[in-house]
């Protein structure tokens, strides 16, 4: 099997691009193999690498329970980081309409940590049957990469509901729901607060939220890539 960075690298990213750009998010895959999938997930219950564990049901996000990488991050998450970012970038700057996010991540993660958000954000999740995530949008700072990404490690058939749901909100106008169903090693990208839409009289803004529905039956583990630091 090729490596990941190669896989990431051909992926069709111009047509990846045009989608986000008019629905806000796009599928990738199949981007992790099944070996991968299973390593990540077998991470878990391991004491390492992890800086923090977070059960939603004390916050009120949801039931379910995730589990924050620390530095170094695996070489998988790393890998997805640094190469994705890169194709990224030129449209989270036309979406920001700044030229704030250099072409390389590690650059960009060094201005995160330059301004106080040093504390790595990308996750494993861990469903089981009754669990879910409420809408919610990761912005952990005033330093925020305005597109993220999220992969299913799990095998669909082995689980029930937990679908993935993405809703928008458009000003003055009733919010809009889209589930995107995945396979095993599959990935959406997607926007983490807010994107440009075109409209009659010029662009405008709107919101994007995300989570997940409940899990009827089985287990269900996802990786988060969120390209910013939390402060």
């Amino acid at each position: 099997m090729t490596s990941l960075a190669s896989r990431i690298d051909s992926l069709p990213w111009p047509s990846l691009l045009e989608r986000l750009d008019s629905q806000g998010f796009a599928t990738i895959g199949p981007l992790l193999s099944v070996e991968e999938c299973a390593a990540l997930t077998a991470l878990y219950d391991q004491p390492e690498p992890w800086r923090n564990r977070v059960v939603m049901a004390r916050h009120g996000f949801g039931q379910g329970e995730y589990r924050y990488f620390k530095y170094p991050l695996p070489d998988a998450v790393q890998t997805l980081r640094e190469n994705i970012y890169p194709q990224l970038a030129p449209l989270a700057n036309r979406w920001q309409q700044t030229e704030k996010f250099p072409a390389a991540h590690s650059d960009y993660i060094a201005a995160c940590h330059a301004s106080g958000q040093s504390r790595p954000t990308p996750l494993l999740l861990r469903y089981g049957p009754g669990d879910y995530n409420r809408l919610h949008q990761d912005l952990y700072g005033e330093m925020v990469f305005p597109l993220q990404l999220t992969v299913l490690l799990s095998d669909p058939s082995e689980f029930s509901g937990g679908e993935f749901v993405l809703v928008e909100n458009k000003p003055r106008s009733q919010s809009r729901a889209e589930v995107v169903r995945l396979t095993q090693g599959e990935a959406v990208i997607f926007a983490v607060n807010q994107r440009p839409v075109k409209g009659t009289r010029g662009s405008y803004r709107v919101a994007m939220r995300h989570g997940v529905s409940t899990l009827h039956s089985g287990s269900r583990h996802t990786l988060g890539i969120i390209f910013h630091d939390a402060g």
